[in-house]
């Protein structure tokens, strides 16, 4: 029998000191290293449309250089708020993150009452990609320029009429915006999404509507439609041959779809910045750019504080536009 004596317990006391210490120095499961499992990106709006399809590409990308997947997640429903809630619940951790649009986080705050605080649920990662619209009207219309539509549509004040994805929808709050910069009025005809919209334009059940460009174009090449100017600022590279409405005449003209990252507030900043490293890598691997240009959207990218400044901008705007219009979901 071994006799246990204080200078043995000492010893053994001593011996564990190192051990113990190896101990501390293991990673512990709040010490993972970022991303240590699958992450989650929710797209608030239904599987296959121009948001879903950017944010797969993206999340592909994304995965290879985190070296953990990225589950695409839809949870469409309330102009994106369904989605948008999800992800303000949600643990700010970094493993769920949102591909969010304008219309959601710009345009349905002065709409609707929102389940979230819009602004202060989430931290902002990226502007993402801007997709381009187009001024569409059925062949129908005697006009092919924006002067000659803006008279048609001024000797006929609420005859026209203009189709969109449903109230408050940006193809709806563009048509909007250029009657509220051009003192003109024309007659609204909403549809349940943008898909049925433009079906209700082809078919002459409307006669202008704002179209996504690369949704536009081949209709346009069919002669199904007339394309009178893009939203954008600068004119698409889809498409040299068609003016902006800025330059046809309509002063400070601008209006798009979107797309921003974003995280529930609190996400640590070191999580912040790995997942905004990513994004931008991402956003400038040549095949990864090359397949978002196809889908008519521009890469854009941005830095948290150019995000946060250019929400604030796309607030004020939108929500003037909805005040002089009088636009209510009621």
């Amino acid at each position: 029998m071994t006799k246990v004596t204080r200078r043995s317990l000492a010893a053994a006391g001593l011996a564990a000191v190192p051990a113990l210490a190896g101990l501390g120095s293991r990673p512990s499961a709040a010490q993972e290293v970022f991303p240590a499992r699958t992450l989650t990106l929710v797209v608030p709006w239904t599987a296959g449309g121009s948001t879903d399809t950017l944010g797969r590409v993206l999340a592909q990308t994304m995965s290879m250089n985190l070296h953990q997947p990225i589950v695409v997640e839809n949870r469409s429903g309330a102009s994106g708020t369904v989605g948008h809630g999800f992800v303000a619940r949600s643990k700010p951790d970094g493993y769920t993150f949102l591909l969010a649009t304008n219309s959601t986080y710009a345009m349905a705050p002065h709409l609707m009452t929102l389940p979230y605080e819009n602004r202060a649920a989430f931290t902002g990662l990226s502007l993402v990609a801007r997709s381009a619209q187009a001024l569409c009207v059925h062949p129908s219309m005697p006009v092919n320029t924006v002067a000659e539509f803006l008279a048609y549509v001024r000797a006929r004040p609420g005859d026209v009429t203009f189709s969109s994805a449903g109230i408050g929808a940006s193809s709806h709050l563009a048509t909007e915006l250029l009657m509220a910069k051009t003192r003109t009025q024309m007659l609204h005809v909403p549809y349940r999404g943008g898909a049925p919209s433009v079906q209700g334009l082809l078919a002459g059940e409307v006669k202008v509507s704002f179209v996504d460009l690369v949704t536009a174009l081949p209709f346009r090449q069919d002669g199904r439609l007339k394309v009178l100017g893009v939203s954008t600022t600068a004119r698409s590279d889809l498409a040299r041959d068609v003016p902006t409405l800025a330059e046809s005449g309509v002063a400070g003209f601008e209006s798009s779809t979107d797309f921003a990252f974003l995280l529930p507030a609190g996400t640590p900043a070191p999580i912040v910045q790995k997942l905004s490293t990513s994004l931008r890598s991402a956003l400038q691997d040549p095949e990864t750019k090359a397949r978002i240009i196809a889908l008519g959207i521009e890469p854009v990218g941005s830095t948290a504080a150019e995000l946060d400044a250019y929400w604030t901008r796309e607030l004020d705007k939108w929500g003037e536009i909805i005040r002089v219009q009088h636009i209510t979901l009621g």
